[in-house]
C-alpha cells in the first residue's frame, strides 16, 4: 500500500490491508498517552511484573490489565497510597466474550480527593475462575462480588458471605450471564417449575418473615397434564370475619 497526493489531498493507492483480529481486540495506546493519567506510569513502575497492558477507551477512560494473582495487592496499594487514594469502589463486575476466552474481572475505582477514575481488569481462564475478595478494602464489594459469583461463576476467596444474591441458593442451572448459558435456561419450563416447588419455604423467606404471626402464604398445587398448576382454592378455607355460620 502506497500513499499519493491528489487534488483533494493525500490519499491511498493500492490494496488496503485489514488489521489482524489481535490488533482489533488489543488497541494500541498512542505514545505518551499513559502519562495523561498519573496512576498508569506509577503502576507500571511499582508492579513491573504484574502490569500487563494499558488501554484507553471512550477517549479518556484508562484501563489497566494486571496479573490475576496480584490483583488484591495492587488494589490495596491504589487505595492506601496517598498519591492515588482510590477510596471509592463504584463497581465490581465481569465480562464474558465467549468462545472459550478468559473472563475479565473488572474493578471500577474512583479517588474522591484526586477526582480521578481508573478501571482495573484481570483476565481469568475458565479453568481458574477465582480471585481474592476485596471486601477487606471496600465494604461495597460485599454484594458486588456476590453478584459476580451468581451471574458469572467467579468465586472470591475469603468472602464473608459467599452466597448467591439474585438466583436461589439451590439454583442448579449455572450462571445466567455466561455466554454459554441458554436463553431459556438449561431445564425445561416444567422442570424449572418442579424444582422451584420442591424447595423449602425457608428458601424464599428470611427468618424475620417466618416469626410468630407471620405465617407464609402457602398455595395448593396439583399436577395437570404433567405440569404443576395452582388450584383456585387455598390450603385453608377462609373463616367469615363476623364468625357467623352459613
Amino acid at each position: 500500500m502506497t500513499e499519493e497526493k491528489t487534488e483533494d489531498g493525500p490519499g491511498l493507492k493500492g490494496e488496503i490491508a485489514l488489521p489482524e483480529e489481535e490488533d482489533v481486540l488489543a488497541p494500541v495506546v498512542p505514545g505518551g498517552l499513559d502519562q495523561a493519567h498519573p496512576s498508569v506510569p506509577a503502576l507500571r513502575e511499582r508492579f513491573p511484573d504484574a502490569f500487563l497492558r494499558h488501554e484507553v477507551t471512550g477517549g479518556d477512560e484508562h484501563v489497566v490489565f494486571v496479573a490475576p494473582d496480584r490483583t488484591f495487592e495492587i488494589l490495596q496499594w491504589l487505595k492506601e497510597d496517598a498519591d492515588h487514594f482510590y477510596n471509592f469502589l463504584s463497581d465490581v463486575t465481569a465480562v464474558d466474550y465467549g468462545g472459550g476466552r478468559p473472563l475479565q474481572l473488572v474493578y471500577q475505582l474512583y479517588s474522591i480527593p484526586h477526582r480521578r477514575a481508573l478501571r482495573l481488569k484481570a483476565e481469568l481462564p475458565l479453568s481458574e475462575l477465582e480471585a481474592d475478595s476485596v471486601v477487606p478494602l471496600w465494604q461495597a464489594a460485599n454484594w458486588l462480588e456476590r453478584e459476580v459469583w451468581d451471574m458469572f461463576g467467579i468465586r472470591f476467596r475469603n468472602h464473608p458471605d459467599p452466597r448467591r444474591i439474585l438466583m436461589p441458593e439451590h439454583y442448579a442451572e449455572g450462571h445466567p450471564l455466561r455466554k454459554d448459558f441458554p436463553l431459556r435456561g438449561r431445564f425445561s419450563r416444567a422442570e424449572q417449575t418442579r424444582r422451584a416447588l420442591s424447595q423449602e419455604v425457608e428458601d424464599y423467606y428470611v427468618p424475620s418473615e417466618l416469626g410468630p404471626g407471620r405465617e407464609p402464604q402457602l398455595v395448593r398445587w396439583r399436577e395437570l397434564s404433567g405440569a404443576p398448576k395452582a388450584t383456585a382454592k387455598p390450603d385453608v378455607d377462609p373463616t367469615p370475619e363476623d364468625g357467623g355460620g352459613s
